[in-house]
């Protein structure tokens, strides 16, 4: 039973993270006097947020072993350059939401999976 909390703590962690980074960049790309407001970077910014929040509920329940982890490589590779535009649009609060997404994905990692049997030989 508990294993199974800590699979979920990662996951609703990295939910958040990515949710956290949605808002802060659909802030930034509507809001005026961000700097980014109307910009092409901020555009992809919310685009690649949503693919995390898509991504993380997709990865929620699936239980194929190589599914979990095309998905988690994919997922990585778009908490990092998220991250990195974040700081290149100098939105500090969203690279903060990415490093907590990072922190989710770690958790996720390194707890066991629930679909984890014993084999008795």
């Amino acid at each position: 039973m508990s294993q199974s909390r800590s699979f979920r703590a990662g996951i609703i962690v990295l939910l958040v993270g990515s949710l956290i980074g949605l808002a802060v960049s659909l802030y930034a790309y509507f809001t005026p006097l961000t700097g980014v407001n109307d910009t092409l970077g901020a555009l992809v910014v919310i685009l690649s947020t949503i693919a995390l929040v898509v991504l993380t509920l997709v990865l929620a329940p699936l239980s194929c072993r190589s599914g979990r982890v095309a998905l988690r490589v994919l997922i990585l590779l778009a908490l990092v350059g998220t991250g990195f535009a974040g700081l290149l649009l100098h939105q500090w609060l969203l690279t903060a939401a990415m490093v907590v997404g990072l922190i989710g994905l770690l958790m996720d990692m390194a707890s066991p999976t629930a679909s984890t049997k014993t084999v008795h030989s």
